[in-house]
């Protein structure tokens, strides 16, 4: 588990950062990305965003 005080959104490559929900962008080192989760048949799921106006937009 990453530890939530840490900059965990420091030092990531794009090639392992995950894509925003909305647009699709690679969310790498941004201090904007935002994260929801969510209970669905049982298994946590998440959805990533790279920006508040992402996380608005999406649905």
């Amino acid at each position: 588990m990453v530890d939530p005080t840490s900059d965990h959104h420091e030092d990531i490559d794009e090639d392992e950062a995950p894509e925003c929900a909305t647009c699709g962008d690679a969310i790498a080192n941004e201090v904007t990305h935002r994260v929801i989760t969510w209970i669905e048949d049982g298994s946590v799921e998440t959805a990533h965003f790279c920006n508040e106006d992402c996380r608005t937009e999406w649905q």
